[in-house]
């Protein structure tokens, strides 16, 4: 029987765990060694246990935008979901955030207090954390927009403030995407000043236009391809007649193109060859390279 590796502070690292049940998608094989530490003294001694393997590290969120291989990870696997705590400072206008805080309960939070700037945020299904990493957006707003600054910490235990100029942030992007610095805590400049209702109103009115263009019914990753300006990506893919397309359980969504549904019982396979197939529709009808926003880890078949 194996047993969970406990060194001072508990970090708590499992080894052999499922992550479907940690992922959007419910789909991905297991994590070769698992944790989720709850404060930073577990984040400590898990990066302490780190240092002391040779094997890879991933840094996993909400899991809201990734597709994880059915034969799941090699090394650990490292969540922020549990790193949650957040503080609103009334005499700057500001909030900080720990990384594994719901960027949707954020934006609320501030909604309630009548803070603006982070009402686009009411439909992301992901964490702070996650938010920073890729420059999450919504409603022609993003993240670099109100970031003042984001705590980073290395798995060698180097501890760094970034602003957004020095996250190098693009579309859907920032400098921080395949490295292993991992967000701590990220602190936002919202705008006070405003009722209450005046915010809840407009962060409600968000929600609805997502609800309404976009499936929640069923498990996703959210969009699955950039959109290659000037171009829609969901447009791209309706117009090839691609919606209700199947592979598997995997499902091109007849509400919204550009999006991947988990239908039952769809296979992390499954959805990759469906991303695949929409690729190649696309740079065949339209000469273009649709670029997944979905991260895609571990093992896939080739094509």
């Amino acid at each position: 029987m194996t047993t969970a590796f406990n060194p001072s502070s508990k970090p708590i690292i499992y080894p052999n765990v499922s992550l479907s049940p940690h992922t959007s998608y419910r789909v991905g094989g297991k994590a070769q060694w698992y944790a989720a530490p709850r404060n930073w003294d577990q984040l400590q001694a898990t990066f302490e246990w780190f240092q002391k393997q040779d094997i890879p590290l991933m840094l996993l969120g909400a899991g809201s935008n990734l597709l994880i291989s059915d034969h799941g990870i090699e090394g650990l696997v490292l969540s922020t979901r549990y790193l949650r705590h957040r503080h609103f400072d009334e005499a700057t206008g500001r909030v900080t955030v720990a990384a594994g805080q719901p960027i949707v309960s954020v934006a609320w939070q501030a909604a309630k207090r009548g803070w603006s700037g982070l009402e686009w945020a009411v439909g992301i299904p992901g964490t702070v954390g996650g938010a920073v990493v890729m420059n999450a957006g919504a409603h022609n707003q993003c993240t670099a927009d109100s970031l003042v600054s984001a705590v980073v910490v290395s798995p060698d235990g180097k501890v760094e403030t970034l602003t957004p100029e020095e996250l190098n942030y693009s579309y859907r992007t920032s400098a921080l995407q395949g490295g292993q610095r991992l967000v701590i805590e990220a602190t936002f400049q919202l705008q006070p000043g405003f009722t209450r209702e005046e915010i809840t109103t407009t962060t409600q009115e968000n929600l609805w236009k997502r609800k309404r263009s976009q499936p929640y019914d069923k498990p996703s990753c959210g969009s699955v391809f950039r959109n290659p300006s000037p171009y829609a990506a969901g447009w791209l893919i309706e117009q090839l007649g691609l919606k209700g397309y199947r592979v598997g359980d995997a499902e091109v969504s007849q509400r919204h193109a550009n999006f991947i549904l988990n239908c039952g019982q769809a296979k992390a396979e499954d959805i990759f060859r469906l991303i695949h197939h929409i690729q190649e529709k696309v740079q065949t009808h339209w000469s273009l390279l649709l670029e997944p926003e979905v991260k895609i880890l571990g093992e896939f078949s080739a094509l």
